[in-house]
């Protein structure tokens, strides 16, 4: 039987006493890409928290191609299969950009025909193959965001949570790391695509999720934005 890639349904979250989500449901099918969308303070990066295991939910369920995960540690989430890229990059600065990859990988679980390695990271990601034994503290910024990318591949994952890649990066490098995630995709990958950049995100998403204060203020697919003339931006408190 076929399993959505992630499933969250119900979900609350909490940091301490504040309630931070409140009953957030989303569906990401197999290889398809999900953009979650808000302002700051939506809620967006919490859901990710919430998927990897860094914030657990007090209520609701996540499952992970049918896997349930609430309540597991972020090895064994990640173990199944799901990968960060986190907002700000967070690579490793003290570590060249081959230490970089060497330390994220994993073997994938499923026994693809083309795990990703470091040579297929390099392919993809010229940029770190030339600067392989570089500090990655001393990369610029959207090289770091491609470590941060080529990373998360390292770790062979089924689902892959991107949040906030176009942060912080000149305009022509945006378009760049967006031409990768359609790349990506178009392997098989199903992803998570968080960003407050509305029109990158329908430029390239099958469904979208917009968060408004920790509530789903609109779940559609991206057909059914166009073909009914939702105002996206509405739901986003943009006017």
């Amino acid at each position: 039987m076929a399993h959505d890639a992630l499933l969250l349904n119900d979900i609350d979250a909490y940091y301490g006493d504040s309630h931070v989500l409140h009953r957030v449901s989303l569906q990401l099918g197999e290889g398809r890409l999900l953009g979650l969308l808000g302002r700051n303070g939506a809620g967006k990066s919490t859901c990710m928290s919430v998927v990897v295991g860094w914030v657990p939910p007090r209520r609701g369920s996540i499952t992970v191609n049918g896997i349930q995960t609430a309540g597991r540690t972020p090895e064994a989430i990640a173990a199944l299969g799901v990968a960060l890229v986190p907002q700000g990059r967070r690579v490793f600065r003290s570590l060249t950009v081959h230490e970089n990859l060497v330390v994220a990988a994993r073997k994938p679980r499923d026994g693809s025909a083309a795990p990703w390695t470091i040579e297929r990271v390099c392919a993809n990601f010229p940029r770190l193959r030339e600067r392989r034994d570089q500090y990655a503290g001393y990369l610029s910024g959207g090289e770091q965001q491609m470590l941060a990318i080529g990373r998360a591949l390292m770790g062979n994952p089924r689902v892959l949570l991107m949040d906030e890649p176009s942060e912080g990066l000149a305009p022509q490098i945006v378009a760049e790391v967006m031409a990768t995630i359609r790349q990506l995709k178009q392997h098989g990958l199903s992803i998570v695509l968080v960003e407050q950049n509305a029109k990158l995100v329908l430029d390239l998403a099958d469904d979208i999720v917009v968060l408004n204060s920790g509530h789903v203020a609109l779940s559609a697919t991206a057909d059914a934005l166009h073909r009914d003339r939702i105002d996206l931006y509405q739901h986003l408190g943009i006017f």
